[in-house]
């Protein structure tokens, strides 16, 4: 199943049914620039079990949700039969928009997190934007979300709101500086990627620290997971967001973006 949340095609969310169980099943977006370049990639062949724009998360409570290999401290990256579905029970759309509850199953179909995701898009002044706001409540006690940083693997600290784009390299800025090494890490409020065929502003309103690659592969997140494992006690709620502004030419001033992105946000809570 497929919802077209623009009339031209250039936002699409999948519901993700036939993705294979070792990728850790789940919904995904793909986009395309304004001129029509790819702006999400999908099951690429460095890493299949990149889903475009998705919610992706390598450790909860042990369970993958991110596809692939887990990372083990003192083992490395080890094939496991770890990995969770993320299944929708209930959906509400209208134009631009799409509203999902679910459910997180670990392999052994036992419920692990309950979803409410809200994606929305638009097209506007030579530019595509798309918003994903989700919150995570454990379906029966609490649960721990780790990262290969968590678990051993230095600079490893992904899990989010994953964007895999279709460069194969970009130029990096931040509020913090220029070049991936300034942005990886860091807890700036937006960060900017310019491509040869698409360029990129994200922001979000969790202050999570961005996860940053830009050779090789281009991808971004707002990191859950960094120095520790993070820990979602029963009752609570954990608040993911993530705006982006898609162009076919790098953004004049990405701050401003950026500024206008996160006030769609704060509206939209």
């Amino acid at each position: 199943m497929t919802i077209d949340l623009l009339p031209s095609g250039a936002v699409r969310y999948h519901e993700g049914a036939a993705v294979r169980r070792g990728l850790s099943p789940r919904p995904y977006l793909t986009a395309t620039a304004p001129g029509g370049a790819p702006a999400t990639e999908v099951s690429p062949d460095d890493h299949l079990h990149h889903l475009g724009l998705s919610l992706a998360l390598p450790d909860v409570s042990g369970a993958s949700f991110w596809g692939g290999s887990t990372y083990r401290r003192g083992e490395g990256s080890v094939m496991l039969d770890n990995h969770g579905i993320q299944q929708v029970t209930g959906r509400d759309s209208a134009p631009g928009r799409v509203d999902e509850r679910l459910v997180w199953r670990a392999r052994d179909g036992s419920a692990l997190l309950h979803e409410e995701r809200t994606i929305s898009a638009q097209a506007d002044a030579g530019q595509v934007m798309v918003s994903w706001t989700t919150r995570l409540t454990p379906a029966a006690g609490g649960v721990t979300f780790g990262s290969p940083q968590t678990n051993g693997r230095p600079g490893a600290f992904y899990g989010g709101l994953f964007w895999r784009t279709a460069l194969r390299t970009a130029r990096v800025r931040t509020a913090d500086g220029d070049g991936v090494d300034a942005a990886h890490g860091s807890t700036s409020p937006w960060i900017a990627l310019d491509g040869e065929d698409a360029s990129f502003v994200a922001a979000t309103s969790t202050g999570m620290p961005w996860f940053v690659r830009s050779e090789g592969y281009v991808g971004f997140l707002p990191a859950v997971a960094v120095e520790e494992r993070r820990v979602l006690a029963p009752g609570e709620t954990l608040l993911l967001d993530l705006v982006v502004a898609i162009a076919d030419d790098p953004f004049a001033d990405p701050a401003d973006v950026a500024g206008r992105l996160l006030s769609g946000i704060r509206d939209a809570v």
